[in-house]
């Protein structure tokens, strides 16, 4: 079949019909936000339409609607001529509030505003499921949004007993990557348990990375700024420099290496891979079609052309175009399962682009040029559109920043961005620092020791807490409130937290946590940090990244996105985190693997009265990994098998001090580590325990969860898009013998594309854990899906202090 442009083309009729035959629904609908007395549902339109939700319970495991409990009318906003967004949330309907432990289903009916309901097709109200369908005679099959016969979407809240709760997490969706995108493993597990509320997933986390601003894929960005224009109704002119502007749609695919390198300042193609640029995301719509193409199949072609389109080249256009048809093809699934799962969000880098705000240089780099300020701008507010929307909605209610910001974009849009002053208005709320007139740099402000990225005092905050019926969840926004050291150099790893920050993300929500718990309004139990980049990496990341630090090749590995490489900030985290929880489980993603890990902590300061040289009992963390949704790499499919068990990663162990008087150890840095097989681990230990004047103020032990083998736990679909060719055939020969189940059975690491689902065992008399099972595809039978599960201990070992050296390395390190 041709493929027809949504957007002008000399066979304009026959796009115009094309448009014209999309249902009402371009994406969603998809459940964000879900409260006992709040749901929030959101959803893009082709036209604008009055929303209406109607939240109702349910009989019989689901199967029979009962009464409306919550119900909400919003109107959409206009983002483009045929795009319209809105976030719409129920309230309660006669003082009813939802409960635990019971299954729940919505509904949606649009109504078409006066400017819509001239439209052919839009003339009477309808029904979500009127609005899904899609017309007669439509090449795509119709898959249905529910797991029940009444064909509505559901849900549950978390449970009232922590041996049920169920969330599941993952990162780094790229529609290119390699390997199949693990997200549609998803429905598969809600398909199974969709009729038991203590049995399905109740919350889903999109830690970072949900779109790629950068490393496209040449038949990505061919539907994008189609797509993106065709929608917006114009076309976005670019300041590429002063008195110079450019439309997207003439920056071809395959050919913005350059552009973007020299004249908006991103790094993704520093790293000696232009190829990482050279489809980078510009326009706004660009970025708004991103996401409507990951999260629907709606607005897919029926087919990608195999061979490029007349003027762009063709190396890597059949092998990306391969992967974006098996990607398309488990879509449906990916839309029902975030219309049945309440889902929150939160960004990474390439939400916007490669180390978007990853030290000062990089934001003097990029925005000080008017194009890469103008490319943030445009991801960032379609960040708020299709993702923080759902997470805060009551920062977008009437009258907050949130709903000023929408109507600004609207404005804008319908100007065909002339519009200054609503642009402005939008750099202003989405938390853009103002532009130094007479050097044309980003402004700073000093925030302690660090400098943080001025901001206008009404920005909407893209960090949130969430609370359940016994636990919470507190999610940091670790790019846009980043600390940068003062008097080092630009390149300097940053705090990823600067002291404000630590105050309003992590102190605030734990001090009202426990406030809620003792006025009896609360019973949180369990507490769970959504850290979109790691804490600890494993080792020779670590040895990598200091490396590439001292050569000055920050870009090179993400040097400054891990809590460990500034070790003040990440010692600060600890104390933080420590001196309000005794236990924490920490989610992330970012590094296309994943793993669990155990922090065993002690301090002083949480010692028991009167004994001012005793460390208390030590309390624990959790970290959680699962990466890439969709992304695999070489690297990490090696780590993946048995190869890795030749270097496995040893437990750490490190002390500090507030402020190190240390004899033994004059020249001590801030933090550093010492290794007892370079024969110096007595020189620390001498100084740790003979000077009783000035005992370590903390210490942590870190330990490696081991991989359980894999268990085979459900059967899927293949993939039906083959390669053909000679050199395929050979490749499928080698690759059967490298994905023998043998191999691949590694134990520390789970290297292939997975999703992640958490779960606890929480009791009274037996000791508390948390368990992650990793599922991802078999490559020795890619119809099954495995599970890796890791087991951690949220009881910390007694035994486990610094009262005796270890053998692997001891550090130590004075925090400033």
């Amino acid at each position: 079949m041709v493929w027809i442009p949504l957007s002008d083309h000399p066979i304009g009729e026959a796009a115009s019909h094309r448009l014209s035959q999309l249902p009402l629904v371009l994406a969603g609908p998809m459940l964000r936000r879900t409260e006992p007395g709040a749901v929030t549902v959101w959803v893009a339109l082709k036209h604008a339409c009055e929303v209406t939700l109607q939240v109702y319970a349910t009989q019989e495991q689901g199967h029979e609607l009962d009464r409306v409990l919550l119900a909400g009318t919003r109107e959409t906003i206009a983002i483009g001529q045929h795009l319209h967004i809105v976030a719409v949330t129920a309230t309660p309907v006669a003082s009813n509030i939802l409960t635990p432990d019971r299954l729940y289903a919505y509904n949606l009916r649009f109504s078409p505003l006066e400017s819509a309901a001239q439209e052919d097709d839009l003339r009477l109200d309808c029904t979500l499921l009127e609005a899904l369908q899609m017309p007669f005679g439509s090449e795509e099959p119709e898959h249905s949004i529910s797991y029940f016969q009444h064909r509505l979407p559901t849900f549950a809240l978390p449970p009232s007993d922590l041996n049920h709760l169920k969330i599941v997490h993952g990162s780094c969706r790229k529609p290119h990557g390699s390997g199949p995108d693990a997200l549609p493993l998803l429905d598969y597990l809600l398909e199974r348990n969709s009729h038991d509320p203590n049995t399905r997933p109740h919350q889903l986390f999109l830690t970072g990375d949900q779109i790629y601003g950068d490393d496209v894929g040449d038949p990505w960005l061919w539907l994008l700024t189609d797509i993106g224009d065709a929608l917006l109704g114009w076309q976005e002119p670019l300041p590429v420099e002063k008195g110079r502007v450019l439309m997207a749609k003439h920056c071809s695919p395959g050919q913005r290496s350059q552009l973007v390198e020299i004249k908006a300042g991103f790094t993704a193609g520093l790293r000696n891979h232009p190829e990482y640029a050279k489809s980078h995301l510009l326009s706004f719509g660009e970025y708004c079609a991103a996401y409507l193409l990951a999260w629907s199949p709606v607005l897919h072609p029926a087919r990608i052309p195999d061979e490029p389109p007349h003027g762009l080249v063709g190396r890597s256009w059949r092998r990306e175009a391969s992967a974006i048809r098996k990607f398309k093809q488990q879509l449906w699934r990916v839309r029902r399962a975030l219309a049945n799962t309440p889902t929150y969000t939160v960004f990474d880098d390439h939400d916007i682009s490669d180390d978007w705000y990853l030290n000062q240089a990089w934001c003097l780099r990029v925005l000080g040029k008017p194009l890469g300020r103008r490319v943030v701008q445009n991801g960032l507010q379609a960040y708020a559109l299709f993702q923080a929307w759902g997470n805060t909605p009551e920062q977008f209610a009437g009258g907050r920043s949130g709903e000023v910001l929408v109507r600004a974009i609207a404005h804008w849009s319908a100007s065909q961005g002339r519009d200054t002053v609503a642009d402005q208005t939008i750099a202003a709320l989405v938390g853009l620092p103002p532009t130094n007139p007479y050097t044309g740099l980003p402004q700073f402000q000093r925030d302690g020791e660090a400098l943080i990225l001025d901001r206008d005092p009404r920005a909407l905050d893209w960090h949130y807490t969430v609370r359940g019926d016994r636990h919470e969840v507190v999610v940091l926004d670790t790019r846009t409130w980043r600390g940068y050291p003062a008097d080092e150099s630009p390149k300097a790893p940053p705090m990823l937290l600067s002291p404000t920050a630590f105050k309003r993300q992590l102190q605030t929500p734990l001090q009202e946590g426990d406030t809620l718990n003792q006025s009896g309004n609360s019973h949180v139990d369990l507490t769970l940090v959504v850290a979109p980049t790691n804490l600890v990496h494993m080792r020779a990341i670590d040895w990598v990244q200091q490396w590439d630090l001292k050569q000055g090749n920050v870009y090179q590995n993400d040097v400054g996105d891990a809590w460990n490489l500034h070790k003040g900030a990440f010692a600060a985290l600890l104390e933080v985190l420590f001196q309000w929880r005794d236990r924490v489980v920490v989610l992330s993603g970012d590094i296309h693997y994943g793993y669990a890990i155990q922090l065993n902590y002690g301090s002083r300061s949480s010692a028991p009265t009167g004994q001012p040289t005793a460390i208390a009992t030590p309390q624990v963390l959790a970290q959680l990994t699962s990466s890439a949704f969709k992304n695999a790499e070489w690297k990490t499919q090696i780590i993946h098998t048995r190869i890795k068990a030749i270097a496995p990663e040893p437990p750490q162990y490190w002390i500090g001090w507030q402020s190190s008087q240390l004899k033994h150890l004059p020249n001590a840095t801030v933090a550093q580590q010492i290794h007892a097989r370079w024969g110096n681990s007595k020189k620390a230990w001498m100084a740790a325990i003979h000077q009783p004047a000035n005992p370590p103020d903390w210490y942590y032990c870190l330990t490696w969860i081991k991989r359980q083998p894999a268990q085979s736990v459900l059967r899927v679909l293949p993939s039906t898009v083959t390669q053909r060719g000679w050199l395929h055939r050979c490749i499928r020969v080698i690759t059967w013998l490298w994905r023998n189940r043998w191999l691949q059975e590694g134990n520390e690491v789970v290297g292939l594309n997975n999703l992640g689902e958490v779960r606890f065992h929480w009791s009274e008399v037996e000791p508390k854990t948390v368990i992650q099972d990793l599922y991802w595809r078999a490559p020795w039978q890619p119809q099954q899906v495995i599970s890796s599960r890791f087991e951690v201990p949220l009881t910390a070992d007694p035994d486990e202090s610094v009262a005796a050296p270890h053998s692997s390395s001891i550090a130590e390190g004075a925090v400033t």
